[in-house]
């Protein structure tokens, strides 16, 4: 079986290409280059710019695949161009997505693949909508072999996953916790969340690759493990072996005095308690099982970033904006007080 990734090298992506290569696909990475060290050996590596259409159509003019999947689509017009690169080319292609677009605010907290897609907090949401209401028409006007991919909060060994973090990153957030100074937890930490590490993702998205059960249809992809911010935060926390300083801050509060788009990441997203059901998933890949908790996912990633400084980004704004949030709260409890 022979796939084409665009993009390859992602939190997500890079799972899927090492997966592949053990299962003795021969894969194809179209991206710019930049992280080709990092790969398995025997991945070949297509050296464009997706956006650079006349390019990449010169490039895999001969090129036909079983698989072609699309990791860093974020707009429908990104899409169409997709569409005209590989029509007649590919059996099956598979869009990223985002459990995100699900509807917000949720009806039900338990979410499957029927739950409906509307999220008026968060552009990147709705832009995902956008994209899957246009390949999914393509697939029906036109026979385009679409598979729609929803993924919720998926971390690998590089990216510790937070509630709330900065523009560099979660790093900042450990670097308080090792300090032993407060964090911010949004709400008061008892929403349910799914943490799926990017290994366990990987299981599911190969096994719809090449599935013809998986045409014309969306699945989500994560694990079956439900955790409260909470139970997540204190396991960074024992993976670090520090005490959790944990300073529960309400999202809606927290998204006012913010620069970092926390309406969409929180209101949007992260606040809302979810347990999603993968029994279609299950269905269509009867082997897929997610085996890493969370727990042990995460004492991987505390030991792999804290052994490689170059994901250790410094970011003291985000920094001086907690303590900011933390000492206003704090002023205003003792005005209460006083009164």
């Amino acid at each position: 079986m022979k796939a084409l990734l665009i993009g390859g090298t992602g939190i997500i992506s890079m799972a899927i290409t090492e997966l592949l290569v053990k299962k003795n696909w021969e894969v194809y990475l179209l991206n710019r280059g930049n992280r080709s060290g990092e790969l398995p050996q025997g991945v070949n590596v297509i050296t464009a710019d997706i956006n650079d259409e006349a390019d990449v159509s010169a490039k895999i003019k001969d090129m036909q695949f079983d698989c072609v999947a699309e990791f860093i689509g974020f707009v429908p017009c990104q899409l169409e161009r997709d569409v005209r690169l590989f029509k007649g080319r590919t059996r099956q292609y598979l869009y990223i997505s985002s459990a995100s677009a699900y509807h917000k605010p949720l009806s039900d907290y338990v979410i499957n693949e029927g739950t409906t897609l509307a999220n008026p907090y968060w552009e990147y949401s709705r832009n995902k909508i956008a994209c899957e209401e246009y390949l999914m028409k393509e697939y029906r006007e036109n026979g385009f072999p679409v598979t729609i991919i929803r993924p919720s909060h998926t971390y690998d060994k590089r990216s510790v996953p937070l509630g709330v973090h900065g523009n560099n990153g979660s790093w900042q957030v450990i670097r308080r916790m090792l300090d032993g100074k407060p964090v911010i937890i949004h709400g008061d930490g008892t929403s349910l969340w799914t943490m799926t590490h990017n290994s366990d993702f990987a299981k599911g998205f190969v096994g719809l690759m090449g599935n013809p059960h998986a045409i014309g249809e969306a699945f989500q992809i994560t694990s079956d493990e439900s955790l409260t911010w909470n139970q997540i935060y204190q396991a960074i926390a024992d993976a670090l072996g520090v005490k959790l300083h944990a300073y529960h801050v309400s999202s809606e509060f927290l998204a006012a005095v913010s620069d970092y788009d926390l309406t969409g990441s929180l209101t949007g997203d992260k606040s809302n308690s979810v347990v999603f059901d993968n029994t279609k998933l299950k269905r269509a890949v009867p082997d897929f099982r997610a085996t890493i908790r969370f727990e042990e996912g995460i004492r991987q990633t505390i030991e792999y970033v804290l052994s490689h400084p170059e994901f250790q980004k410094e970011d003291l704004e985000f920094d001086a904006w907690c303590d900011r949030v933390i000492n206003v709260l704090e002023n205003a409890k003792k005005e209460i007080n006083k009164s």
